[in-house]
């Protein structure tokens, strides 16, 4: 009982460990990638971002399709009791190099039939280089997530924005135009990868192996969530390609800019589901539904905590941060950014529900959600896109959001029975409408200070209604 309990003990305080180096890992990174994106926006111009925006963009779909959904199945092969973690993790990583080779590689191929510029056809070559580093190096994070060290990807994605930021800087200072942003950025991955690499050292062997009957597996295993993630791609991804086809990249320079700044955001909510997902994976295999619902409400309290005053605190200075990431050039994009924030904020809140339905091992059942939200975007983004551009855009991307996180938390209700308390809901909404009404008179002062006052404001007013208090706090980083 004594071993027991000092096991469980150092479960809560490898969870806590992971937590907080994860959060400051990805403070001190997300610091790193907007200074980088106010380099390059202000270097690049509204055009130059946009032909930036549709290379990236156009590979992300063929990285993503390359994924196969080997990424989430990682976690959970090698938390399986009695996994070959070294012959699973070997088989996986060979799987992923043999399908991002085919697919990265096949994208500059198609790229030569559109009607894109010679340049972003060009930069849709050497940017493929970083999507390889990029794929490979997932397979590896799922190791550290399994084993709860996730410093080591936290280190790794510091060292690597650091590198970033200063080839840009190195880029800017010499003149080397879009394509030596882009190297940049290959630069960036590749260190990014090497280190994982090494990192993993510790924890598994991995070489390249090709064993037929691991690999028949894991597909079998990943074929519902490659799918999930292919139509997931399909309505994220189409607007900015559709975009880049029938607007100038000036509006694509537009709406990227204020993209790129909510895929910052949303890089929080997945890491803590990431941390979340193997603990969710464990208890509901074991059989501990009590553990698992109290796991899920905690993780759904903290992103509706963190979600909804930044839903609302953006309509007040979304502007004004455009401005201080991009430039006065990319005001506009304030516009853009009240709306999509509200996208971001159901990401928070939805993600949660969607690793459930992982950890539940429900992934097929949510396939026809993706299909049906994929098709009827697309519909949305070709009518609505001609007529309102960027605006049309962003308003289907909700649209996409608010389907997904609803057909999550009804998949996870059927087969769990869990359904959110909404208690610190209703809790964190009042102190983020106190926060709105402290905004309205302060939004023209300094950006910095006047978001400083409504942090203040908002998790003042929040512990006084006990949204939050010490206990949850600590049960919270414990996972008690």
């Amino acid at each position: 009982m004594r071993y027991e309990l000092r096991a469980i003990m150092s479960l809560y305080a490898k969870v806590a460990y992971n937590t907080i180096i994860q959060v400051i890992g990805k403070v001190i990174s997300t610091a790193l990638g907007l200074l980088a994106i106010a380099i390059i926006t202000r270097y690049l111009g509204k055009t130059g971002f946009g032909q930036y925006t549709t290379i990236i963009t156009f590979l992300s779909f063929f990285g993503i399709i390359a994924d196969l959904g080997l990424t989430l199945v990682t976690v959970q092969m090698i938390s399986r009791p009695g996994a070959n973690q070294d012959k699973i993790l070997s088989n996986l990583f060979s799987l992923r190099l043999v399908s991002a080779l085919a697919f990265l590689g096949a994208a500059p191929l198609v790229a030569i039939f559109l009607p894109y510029d010679q340049i972003v056809k060009t930069g849709i070559i050497i940017a493929a280089l970083s999507f390889l580093f990029i794929a490979l190096n997932q397979i590896l994070v799922g190791l550290f997530q399994k084993n709860l060290r996730m410093d080591k990807a936290a280190i790794a994605e510091v060292v690597s924005r650091i590198a970033l930021v200063l080839g840009i800087i190195v880029v800017y200072r010499f003149k080397f135009g879009l394509t030596g942003v882009l190297a940049a950025a290959v630069l960036s991955s590749a260190v990014n990868f090497v280190l994982h690499f090494v990192f993993s050292r510790k924890f598994a062997r991995i070489k390249l192996a090709i064993d037929l009957d691991v690999w028949k597996k894991i597909i079998k295993f990943s074929w519902p969530l490659a799918i999930t993630i292919a139509f997931n791609l399909i309505y994220l991804k189409t607007d900015i390609l559709i975009l880049s086809l029938i607007k100038s990249q000036a509006e694509v320079g537009v709406y990227g800019a204020a993209y790129r700044v909510i895929d910052v955001l949303v890089t929080f909510p997945f890491m803590f589901a990431g941390i979340i997902l193997p603990i969710l994976t464990m208890s509901w295999a074991a059989n501990n539904i009590q553990k698992f619902k109290d796991s899920l409400q905690k993780s759904f309290d903290a992103m509706v905590i963190a979600a909804i005053p930044l839903m609302i605190g953006a309509q007040f200075l979304a502007m004004q941060i455009m401005i201080l990431v991009a430039g006065q050039e990319f005001a506009p994009s304030g516009s853009i950014l009240k709306i999509l924030v509200l996208a971001a904020g159901l990401i928070f809140i939805g993600c949660m529900f969607a690793h459930a339905v992982i950890a539940l091992d429900k992934q097929r059942k949510i396939i026809w959600v993706y299909v049906f939200t994929a098709i009827t975007a697309v519909i949305g983004y070709l009518i609505f896109i001609p007529r309102y551009s960027y605006f049309g855009a962003a308003w289907v991307t909700i649209y996409s959001e608010l389907v997904v996180a609803i057909a999550s938390l009804f998949l996870v209700w059927k087969y769990s029975g869990f359904l959110p308390n909404l208690k610190i809901t209703a809790r964190a909404i009042a102190a983020s409408l106190i926060m709105a009404a402290v905004l309205y008179f302060i939004q023209e002062w300094n950006l910095i200070i006047s978001l400083s006052i409504a942090i203040i404001t908002y998790f003042a007013f929040l512990y006084l209604f006990n949204g939050i208090t010490k206990d949850d706090i600590i049960k919270l980083i414990s996972n008690d």
